[in-house]
């Protein structure tokens, strides 16, 4: 690691040599899949707000372009949406598959695509396998979006995706969109507490670590820690690495202006609410509705 690669940590450093993410490689998969519960376990804020959303401007096929293990996917599915759902993991799209296996019996799932996709090359991966697919609206939630580190000076690559995602969808489309609050993480070294997606039933604790390129956060760290419980429930202790690209809220919303060519409404939401009412959210939601 370079001199000048330099990283801030309030609770724990990351050793230079051990920046991993363990996303891909089934580590988290099998960890997040009990972290996060099944799609009941969901907060009722973060359904009623993507739902409402979706059915307001009458979004009936959604893409979920993070599908992760499928639990987002699921929970469209209840509710009454036609779900076509990637992922870059085939680690966690083998749970996704595992899961809609077990739904088999429930005529509602015969119609949940599963499939293998990058954001680099979203729109022809679809066409691979829906040839000629728009979308009524794009989900990519749970801050997966940062996950996409990008070597490039001008975060071209990020940018290519974002544009990708519009492609996707239809004239009147939307997409949705999330990350946390990496001003306030970079500012304080730590990640707001509150969970807004899922209640989980686990006690965790979350390590915060920056890293600092030429006086420039290039990338989060987060370490999940799972602790026991009580009941035996969790047996021992689980531990792993998440890291992300801090997309600060400024720049991130010009990002996206641009990615629709400033041919879309812009909304940014905080916690499921207006941006006023909560004064240091753990993430930010941003809404955009193609023209």
């Amino acid at each position: 690691m370079a001199a000048d690669k330099v990283f801030h940590s309030r609770s724990q450093g990351i050793p230079s040599e051990g920046v991993k993410d363990q996303y891909a490689d089934g580590i988290a998969a099998r960890i997040w899949k009990k972290y996060i519960g099944d799609s009941n376990q969901r907060t009722q804020n973060y359904k009623d707000f993507l739902t409402g959303i979706l059915r307001k401007h009458g979004c009936s096929n959604v893409l979920d372009a993070a599908c992760g293990t499928g639990i987002d996917s699921m929970m469209l599915v209840d509710e009454g949406f036609k779900v076509v759902s990637v992922d870059a993991s085939d680690k966690m799209l083998k749970h996704a598959l595992k899961a809609r296996w077990e739904k088999r019996k429930d005529p509602r799932y015969d119609e949940w695509v599963i499939e293998e996709a990058s954001w680099e090359t979203l729109p022809q991966d679809i066409d691979s396998f829906l040839p000629g697919a728009k979308f009524d609206a794009v989900i990519c939630l749970g801050n997966s979006f940062a996950h996409l580190l990008d070597e490039h000076e001008d975060q071209r690559t990020q940018k290519m995706c974002l544009e990708n995602f519009a492609k996707v969808l239809k004239p009147g489309g939307l997409l949705v969109i999330d990350h946390r609050n990496y001003d306030a993480m970079i500012d304080s070294g730590a990640t707001p507490g509150h969970s807004i997606y899922y209640n989980s039933k686990y006690p965790v604790d979350i390590k915060t670590s920056v890293l600092v390129v030429r006086g420039k956060p290039e990338l989060v760290a987060l370490d999940y820690c799972i602790c026991p419980t009580e009941n035996g429930d969790v047996s021992q202790k689980s531990e792993f690495r998440l890291c992300y690209y801090p997309h600060k809220l400024n720049k991130f919303t010009q990002m996206l202006d641009e990615a629709f060519k400033n041919r879309a409404t812009h909304d940014i939401y905080a916690d499921f609410k207006e941006l006023s009412q909560v004064p240091e959210p753990a993430y930010y939601i941003h809404v955009m509705k193609k023209l």
